[in-house]
C-alpha cells in the first residue's frame, strides 16, 4: 500500500514546472594551439524551468490510474486482512468443538473399555462364548481410531490457527539446520 501511495505522490508531482540547472563549458578557436588562451574558453551556468501546457490529458489519467491501482491495493488488503480473521475464528471455533468431541469420544473408549472388562471374565470362567468378547474388542478399537482421528483433527485445526494471521508459509522459509 505504501508504494502504491507513493505512486499517487509521483503522479501529483507531474503537474508541477521542472526546474533544472545546468552548466556547459567549451573551447573555440581557429587552430589547437588558440585553444588554451582564455579569450577561446567559454562557460555557461543557467536555471531552465519548463511547464507542460497542454498534454491531452496524459497527467490526469496517470494520475486517476494511480489512485484506482491504490484502492485495488487497499481492497486486496482489506480482503486478506478479513480472510485471515475468518480463518482464526473458524479454527478456534473447531478446536472448541473438537475439544468437546474429544471429551466425548474419550467416554465412549472409556465404556468400551468396561464392556470388554465385563464380557471378558465370563468368556475366561467359561461361562459366556467367545463373539461378545470379539465384539467389543472390535468396538473399542473403532472408538480407539476415533480417538486418534479427532486429536489429528485437532491438530489440523491448531495448525491452522497459526497459519491464518501470517498468511502462510513454505518449506524455503523454514529455519535451516546448522
Amino acid at each position: 500500500m505504501a508504494a502504491a501511495n507513493e505512486q499517487i505522490g509521483i503522479a501529483q508531482a507531474a503537474y508541477y514546472p521542472t526546474l533544472s540547472l545546468s552548466a556547459v563549458a567549451g573551447l573555440a578557436g581557429t587552430s589547437a594551439i588558440n585553444w588554451f588562451s582564455w579569450p577561446s574558453r567559454s562557460f555557461a551556468v543557467g536555471p531552465t524551468l519548463s511547464e507542460t501546457l497542454f498534454d491531452h490529458g496524459r497527467r490526469r489519467a496517470t494520475s486517476d490510474i494511480a489512485l484506482a491501482q491504490y484502492d485495488g491495493t487497499v481492497t486486496a488488503y482489506r480482503q486478506t486482512t478479513l480472510t485471515a480473521f475468518q480463518q482464526i475464528e473458524d479454527n478456534m471455533n473447531a478446536l472448541h468443538n473438537l475439544e468437546i468431541e474429544a471429551r466425548q469420544q474419550h467416554d465412549a473408549t472409556a465404556s468400551a473399555q468396561q464392556s470388554l472388562d465385563l464380557f471378558s471374565t465370563p468368556y475366561e470362567d467359561g461361562v459366556d462364548t467367545y463373539l461378545q468378547v470379539i465384539t467389543w474388542q472390535t468396538a473399542l478399537l473403532q472408538n480407539q481410531r476415533d480417538d486418534i482421528e479427532i486429536m489429528q483433527r485437532r491438530f489440523e485445526a491448531s495448525v491452522l490457527l497459526v497459519k491464518a494471521p501470517v498468511g502462510g508459509w513454505n518449506a524455503s522459509q523454514l529455519p535451516k539446520k546448522p
